[in-house]
């Protein structure tokens, strides 16, 4: 049998004694000896106790392991009297295995909490009387244990300081975790109702320590567009475009404070008392927004918009009855040549998803720009050059605006230029470039209708600080902008294509519009599905006699009265 002293800097000293085996060395919780103390690697040595030798590993840590004040190579043997230095931990040999009392039955040493920051003790500990925690079942009594649990790791782990959690992708580190809740259970320092499964609540209890707690699930499953978390206590999802309320709920506001700052500490960003708000988004991509006190008056509110996995193509979007072929085969024509596009509509109404299928149309052999507030367009074209823009760092520097990345693409020799949204001032560079040579670009805007749209528009151009008379940014407008086509969502949950209307020039001071497509709803039923039908007007757009002069044979049918004629039903996109 080996008996180990251990000195831990700030700790009482421990001697051990350890049968025949090997035991690794480390700071992890799954380590046989652990040493809690930062100067220690997760996985530092490995000691291994053989009949008739014993020797210790150096498995490669930065601080490489010490022997009687030698730095080991890989490889020593472990004598009575030697001392190792791992990190600044001390561990002095006392006695070495001699004779048959090395084969002796003991336990396994590895190592439990302690109330300070590092303890060794034998592995079979019988819990400890009048420490254990028993919790009835029921909602209150589960979240006290919850919180007792959460209190538990986090200071076993030391998750208060150590920045490694803010990477999400730390596989180990959520096994840490989930090994910590397991030992802690075993030890009896809680002790889990008979009604509750113990390998359920070790997985919720590592989501909510490690991951995005409760609402990890709904992140996963791909028929949630949408989570809302309105405080520890009210979640709400969208799911086939309707709003649902689910029970699952945080524990307590710190708890969902801390799957915030997981969040947005990756991306250098903070949220706190100084900085209330703050937009983010997922690893994948999903768009998130969040609000704390005292911004807030119901607790930390967290908003992710999920980035859709499956990609929806002009076709799919027309099974589903988004819009008719007719009204599709037009709008492929036009991104095909090279008309300006502008997609308007509401928050949530399906105006990027929109913007990715008309991409879907523009030829292989352009080079395309895409400039985005967070990266959501999925381009099928091999030459796409994606440009995202940069928030300020917490010293409030190196912000990158969307109108930057629209003025640099420029210079990029786009073919075509893509924005995500225009929201500010770079709706100027935007019609600028239009009017400049770069026809078919393609972007989005908020607006409840086409003529809307015009008007943001205007008052957008303002924004870039341009001293410029109305009449100019109007021209600029009517000169740029092709085909305007409107995404509405409806009450039912459904997104569809209700207005494509033709920017037709100016007539005095005003934009003339000419519409060609609109969505005529009809009823709703009891279910609260909403019907109607997609018309033509039977009016072509002006351009398509320059299309038939270019030797595009565009039908004119597609513009009469019966352009949609079917029902308008089917799945929210």
């Amino acid at each position: 049998m080996l008996e180990i002293q251990f000195n831990v800097p700030g700790q009482l000293c421990q001697t051990r004694r350890f049968v025949l085996g090997e035991y690794t060395i480390g700071r992890s919780f799954g380590a046989d000896i652990r040493l809690k103390h930062d100067s220690v690697a997760r996985r530092h040595a490995l000691l291994s106790i053989e009949d008739g030798q014993t020797f210790i590993r150096d498995l490669g840590a930065a601080d490489s392991i010490r022997r009687n004040g030698v730095v080991l190579s890989e490889i020593a043997p472990v004598r009575r009297g030697d001392s190792f230095a791992i990190g600044e931990c001390e561990l002095r040999i006392i006695d070495s295995p001699t004779g048959d009392d090395s084969h002796e039955a003991a336990p396994r040493a590895t190592s439990i909490e302690d109330d300070r920051n590092t303890v060794l003790l034998p592995a079979a500990r019988p819990p400890t009387q009048g420490n254990e925690q028993v919790v009835k079942p029921g909602t209150s009594e589960l979240q006290s244990l919850q919180e007792k649990v959460q209190e538990l790791v986090l200071r076993e782990l030391d998750l208060f300081r150590r920045t490694a959690l803010n990477n999400l992708a730390n596989v180990d580190l959520r096994q840490e975790a989930r090994q910590a809740i397991e030992s802690i259970i075993a030890s009896g320092a809680i002790q889990l109702p008979d009604d509750i499964d113990r390998g359920r609540f070790v997985q919720d209890m590592t989501a909510e320590i490690m991951g995005y707690g409760p609402i990890e699930p709904f992140l996963q499953d791909d028929s949630v567009s949408e989570v809302m978390v309105n405080g520890p206590n009210q979640i709400y999802i969208e799911r086939s475009g309707r709003l649902n309320a689910v029970p699952a709920r945080f524990i307590n506001d710190d708890s969902l404070l801390r799957v915030i700052e997981r969040i947005v500490s990756p991306l250098g960003r903070r949220i706190d008392e100084g900085v209330p708000m703050v937009d983010a988004r997922l690893p994948d991509g999903s768009r998130v927004n969040a609000i704390i006190r005292p911004l807030s008056l119901v607790g930390p509110i967290l908003t992710i918009r999920k980035f859709a996995k499956q990609r929806f193509s002009m076709d799919r979007l027309v099974e589903i009855g988004a819009l008719t072929s007719r009204m599709a085969e037009f709008l492929k024509v036009c991104v095909l040549h090279r008309k300006n596009i502008l997609v308007s509509g509401g928050t949530g109404s399906g105006k990027t998803t929109f913007l990715n299928a008309l991409s879907e149309s523009i030829p292989s052999s352009e080079r395309i720009v895409t400039i985005e507030d967070a990266a959501e367009l999925r381009l099928v074209q091999p030459h796409v050059l994606s440009l995202e823009a940069r928030p300020p760092n917490v010293e409030g520097r190196g912000e990158v605006t969307i109108r930057e990345l629209v003025r640099n693409s420029l210079r990029m020799r786009p073919d075509r230029i893509i924005v995500g949204e225009c929201r500010g001032g770079e709706a100027l560079d935007m019609l600028q470039a239009m009017n400049t040579g770069h026809d078919g670009s393609l972007t989005t805007g908020h607006a409840n209708s086409p003529r809307d749209l015009l008007s943001r528009l205007e008052v957008m151009v303002l924004m870039a600080g341009m001293d410029l008379p109305v009449r100019a940014i109007r021209e600029q407008i009517a000169s740029a902008v092709d085909i305007i086509v409107q995404q509405t969502r409806f009450s039912d949950g459904r997104r569809r294509v209700t207005s494509i209307v033709e920017v037709d020039g100016m007539e005095g001071d005003v934009i003339l519009t000419q519409p060609l497509f609109a969505f005529k709803q009809r009823s709703i039923t009891a279910n609260g599905d909403v019907l109607g039908d997609f018309v033509g007007f039977g009016q072509a757009p002006r351009f398509y006699e320059d299309l038939r002069d270019a030797g595009i044979n565009l039908d004119r049918s597609l513009f009469d009265g019966a352009g949609g004629g079917s029902r308008a039903r089917g799945d929210a996109v």
